[in-house]
Order: structure tokens, then C-alpha cells, then sequence
């Protein structure tokens, strides 16, 4: 069986089956990483997986799940950024006025 060392940040070096791997490849490859509970303090490690990480974990049998970015996470926002107070407003406007109500019940445009 394949033996994978990683390191705890508590406990040091530890060893690690595939199995008590998860890799997680993500398409903006800055955000792939694997994750493990280290036997020994029981908490949950996560690390950055660069190509060659992620290479090296498939190759002993870890199985890579990949998952996608939504484009909007990555777009560039400009103005002001949204406030408590913001945030309150919207809220407090949502209870005054029912706009969904409204359009629910309006004729639908073809």
C-alpha cells in the first residue's frame, strides 16, 4: 500500500494512506489543495496543491475531484463596497415592499 507523508502543524510529519487524502483541484488552479485529520491531534489540515502536488497525490492513488470557480468570483468590482448599513436598508426594504409578489402575478412577456 501506498504510504503519503504530509505534515500537522501540531504534531510534525505523519503518514497517510489515499484514503485519509481528499484532493480537491479546483479550474483556478491557486485555489486546489488537499486536506487530511491527522491521526494524531484529530484536526483537519489543509494545504495548497500546486500541478506537482497534485501529480504526485494521483500517482499514489489519491482521486482527484475537481471542481469549477464561478466566473463571477473571480470578476473585478468597482464602487464602493456594500456596508452593515447597506445591508440593513435592503432588509428593510424587502419587508416594505413586495416587488416579487408583484412580478409572480404579472403576465409573462414572450
Amino acid at each position: 500500500m501506498t504510504t503519503i507523508k504530509a505534515t500537522c502543524p501540531t504534531c510534525g510529519e505523519v503518514e497517510l494512506t489515499p484514503a485519509d487524502v481528499s484532493l480537491r483541484v479546483c479550474s483556478y488552479a491557486p485555489l486546489s489543495y488537499y486536506a487530511f485529520t491527522c491521526l494524531t491531534c484529530l484536526e483537519e489540515v489543509r494545504k495548497p496543491a500546486d500541478e506537482q502536488v497534485v501529480a504526485l497525490l494521483v500517482s499514489g492513488g489519491v482521486p482527484a475531484q475537481v471542481w469549477e470557480l464561478p466566473a463571477e468570483a473571480l470578476e473585478e468590482h468597482t464602487g464602493p463596497r456594500l456596508s452593515y448599513d447597506d445591508l440593513l436598508d435592503f432588509a428593510l426594504q424587502l419587508g416594505t415592499t413586495d416587488l416579487l409578489a408583484g412580478l409572480a402575478g404579472a403576465p409573462a412577456s414572450t
